[in-house]
């Protein structure tokens, strides 16, 4: 047995000693209702935290990163439509629409996303392994950096859905009337389901697909590139060329910016941190932004700054030498999408006199210090989604679990933290500023230092949201799709969660309930290069530890695992079941493919014609000029 092994085991064995001293008093208020309780413990299920199935929520997000003209945003659920707002973000349920003549970019780690004008998009899943898009109409050009075996990345059209099976370049087109989807691959390899058959699609190939219930397939060319198409691909390069990704995960969402807006240097016991440059004065992290409601995390933090997103969703913040510096997670994990790296401050709020009512105030966290989600999780996701964002003992995560969840502390009286002693960190505001997504620095609460310093640290956030939370700060705007494109039905090739309720049937309330248990060790993460892909990069990203959410049918290798044994290593390829049974209504299935050998030779005949009216390779270059390897199927004309 390695060196590795034994350390993995011993850290389970020490995290399991914990975790007997912890003790097993009942919750103060009692136990939470029964549709909160969580199931008794049993041979299928997972450790004790972990029954609920949609208890912990998903590790990724995607973020609206840049938008050119009018881009309007939809929260899932909701009727209306405001304008759309950069760093705001998105997850299953959320729409998104480009009007004429506009443009947006999307990123979900090391994948980015763009749609071009007059395009309609819904996340209609988007968890840790999931990533299905509706795309109603209009186009989108996407490039997928790295896949896990169990990833899943599927384009939903009105007449076929687009799955991809390798990392690559790809780009889908919808046309008005929804009876015609093209697909594109520069790079990169998928394929295409509806009307009883599939379609491989592989690179240096646009297949056409028309009709609905019957499609007709032709194989062409790649075409010389468009407008949209050159946006994207100059996209590409500038992400390609950041700085950024010698310091930090490439799965940081949003870790593109940081170079334009800052630099990296090195800070003694924090290692590589980054400094903003240009920021206002009294600028503070979690200052110049607002508050929004994003189910299931709840209260999540929208930072104005273009590049505000990576450093107030990951990591943590520091302040050296008179400044304050972004100090973040170990680079060979991906990181857990937190809402708000903050503790928060004054308990039940702060009397700062009259007229104000009481406020709410918060700081950053700094390095090493313990993030305490006030959102219901298990103990493998608080453990996770610390240890991916900072460097910190899993025993110190342990203990301030048992200590704030187990013992259900409302106040955190026995931590020093670091930022909350600093001058100007904490921010204060109104109740009324908080729950209506108002802009924090214009509409500041003046709190005494002493004050501050003497508030105690607290776990809950006591304000309810309202409907204002869930729409945010953007404003409302006639621009939206047509009724006929949003209410147009898109082909599946799995059935995805049905949509959330809307803010006045669901009654969201900021109440977290936990059940008394163990606190459960958490998996080591796995570090990079342990198991590469023969497709992918050798830039590419480690597998994530075990924070997904649970599901109803577990997957083979995914059984709990006793404390003193090894985990068994995950199968290469593993089908995923649907993530809800119930239907969506603006999704159908693909009907069943069925063989057809007429078809079969048609296809062949196609690809043969395909393969040889394809451009003739260019003259190989001289030795002293080794020409660069390019993908199969031709490259980018401008790279």
């Amino acid at each position: 047995m390695n060196a590795k092994k034994l350390l993995a085991i011993a850290t389970i064995l020490a995290g399991f000693m914990i975790s007997l001293q912890a003790p097993t008093s009942v919750l103060a208020q009692g136990p939470p209702p029964p549709d909160q309780q969580e199931p008794e413990q049993g041979p299928n299920q997972g450790p004790p935290g972990q029954g609920a199935p949609a208890q912990d929520p998903p590790s990724r997000v995607a973020r609206l990163s840049y938008s050119v003209g009018s881009v309007s945003f939809q929260p899932g659920g909701e009727g209306d439509w405001v304008q759309a707002v950069a760093n705001r973000p998105l997850t299953t349920g959320d729409n998104l629409w480009a009007d004429k003549d506009s443009r947006a970019e999307l990123q979900m780690g090391s994948t980015s996303l763009r749609i071009d004008s007059e395009t309609s998009i819904t996340f209609l899943e988007l968890d840790d392994h999931t990533t299905q898009v509706r795309l109603s109409q209009g186009s989108t050009l996407f490039r997928i950096r790295h896949m896990d075996d169990d990833d899943h990345f599927e384009i939903d059209t009105p007449n076929s859905a687009f799955v991809v099976q390798r990392t690559g370049e790809y780009r889908v087109d919808v046309n008005s009337t929804g009876d015609e989807s093209d697909v594109t691959v520069w790079r990169g390899r998928g394929e295409v389901t509806g009307g009883g058959a599939s379609y491989d699609v592989v690179a240096g190939q646009r297949a056409r697909f028309t009709g609905t219930n019957e499609i007709d397939h032709e194989i062409g060319q790649l075409p010389g590139n468009d407008d949209f198409d050159e946006f994207a691909f100059n996209r590409d390069q500038r992400e390609d060329h950041a700085e950024s990704s010698n310091y930090i995960s490439q799965e940081v969402t949003g870790y593109e910016d940081l170079d334009e807006y800052g630099h990296w240097r090195y800070a003694a016991d924090y290692g590589p941190v980054w400094t903003p440059v240009g920021v206002a004065p009294g600028w503070a992290p979690y200052r110049f932004g607002h508050w929004v409601w994003i189910e299931p995390w709840g209260w999540t933090w929208v930072e104005d700054e273009p590049w505000g997103f990576a450093p107030f969703h990951y990591g943590r913040w520091a302040f050296v030498d008179g400044g304050w510096c972004w100090a973040p997670g170990p680079i060979a994990v991906r990181p857990v999408f937190a809402p708000a790296l903050v503790a928060f401050v004054g308990g039940g709020g702060f009397a700062v006199g009259v007229g104000v009512g009481p406020s709410v105030g918060w700081f950053p966290l700094a390095p090493r210090e313990v993030y305490v989600p006030w959102y219901r999780t298990s103990p493998r996701y608080f453990t996770n989604v610390n240890v991916t964002n900072t460097r910190v003992n899993v025993t110190q995560v342990t203990n301030v679990y048992n200590t704030t969840i187990i013992n259900n502390r409302t106040n955190i009286t026995n931590v020093t933290y670091a930022n909350q002693h600093v001058n100007n960190a904490v921010t204060v505001v109104s109740h009324n500023t908080f729950a209506n997504a108002r802009p924090v620095n214009s509409n500041l609460v003046r709190v005494d230092e002493r004050q501050i310093a003497s508030a105690p640290v607290a776990r809950n956030i006591e304000v309810q949201p309202v409907k204002q939370s869930v729409m945010g700060s953007g404003r409302p705007i006639n621009a939206r799709p047509p009724s006929n494109i949003e209410s147009r039905q898109v082909v599946a090739t799995r059935t995805p969660t049905a949509p959330r309720p809307s803010f006045e049937q669901r009654q969201p309330v900021n109440v977290r309930t936990e059940t008394p248990g163990r606190p459960e060790p958490a998996e080591q993460p796995r570090q990079a290069g342990n198991q590469p892909r023969p497709q992918e990069s050798s830039n590419a990203r480690p597998q994530e530890p075990s924070n997904a959410r649970p599901e109803a049918n577990p997957r083979p290798g995914n059984q709990p695992q006793e404390a003193n044994r090894e985990p068994a290593p995950r199968p290469s390829a593993v089908p995923r079941p649907p993530s809800n049974e119930g239907g969506h209504p603006y999704v159908r299935q693909a009907p069943p493919v069925q063989e057809n050998p007429q078809r079969q030779q048609s296809e062949e005949r196609k690809f043969n014609t395909w393969q040889q009216q394809r451009p003739a390779p260019r003259p190989e270059q001289p030795k002293s000029q080794p020409r660069p390897s390019q993908p199969h199927g031709g490259q980018r004309p401008h790279k």
